[in-house]
């Protein structure tokens, strides 16, 4: 299965029950709006859909902020 922004914002509202608007450059973590425990579910939802594995060195800001960023990541591993 392919990870589009449509599936990884539903995923975020559906099943991490984000209220608050999200876009594709919504800031995820560094606004507050997920947390470390909330960033798990994100990878795992990312490593299952995306069918990659997802290195802790790669959790960082720069990659897994916003669905954009997380999107340009999944598509680096294909």
């Amino acid at each position: 299965m392919t990870l589009t922004n449509e599936k990884l914002i539903a995923f975020l509202k559906d099943t991490l029950n984000v209220d608050d608007p999200v876009e594709a450059d919504t800031g995820l973590f560094s606004s507050g709006l997920l947390d470390s425990v909330a960033m798990m579910n994100v990878i795992g939802f990312v490593e299952e859909t995306a069918r990659i594995e997802v290195h802790p060195g790669d959790v960082t800001l720069e990659n897994f902020d916003t669905v954009e960023r997380i999107i340009r990541h999944v598509e680096s591993h294909h």
